[in-house]
């Protein structure tokens, strides 16, 4: 039940920490984009796993798991359009968040891989 909790804290505090990044961004047009972007797909994954915690079925449940590993990889690419670009001055930010990422998206995969496995 504590990992449950500590997945949860996680992603609060992951999209938290991209809400504040986004506060971060230049008043561009391509600032403005990535920003409402990265907005979207980056808190989406606690919102979704909040939807699965309260699925109706294992179906269910793998569906909004997957839907938030999406909303995962979308977010991890957002990350490196910003460092690439880069549309903040101090991308030494960035990479926490892109390991944090692709911390949460290993996670996710091994939940999806287990849920479907217990399917059989």
């Amino acid at each position: 039940m504590g990992k449950r909790f500590d997945l949860e804290d996680r992603l609060i505090s992951f999209a938290v920490n991209i809400l504040n990044l986004a506060e971060e961004m230049p008043n561009t047009n391509a600032g403005k984009y990535i920003c409402s972007q990265i907005i979207r797909s980056g808190t989406a994954p606690a919102l979704q796993y909040g939807e699965a915690q309260g699925a109706e079925s294992r179906k269910d449940f793998i569906h909004k798991m997957k839907v938030a590993l999406k909303e995962l990889r979308e977010t991890m690419i957002a990350l490196k359009i910003i460092n690439n670009k880069p549309l903040i001055e101090n991308t030494d930010k960035i990479e926490p968040l892109l390991k944090e990422c692709n911390e949460l998206i290993s996670i996710f995969v091994a939940s999806i891989k287990t849920a479907q496995s217990n399917l059989e």
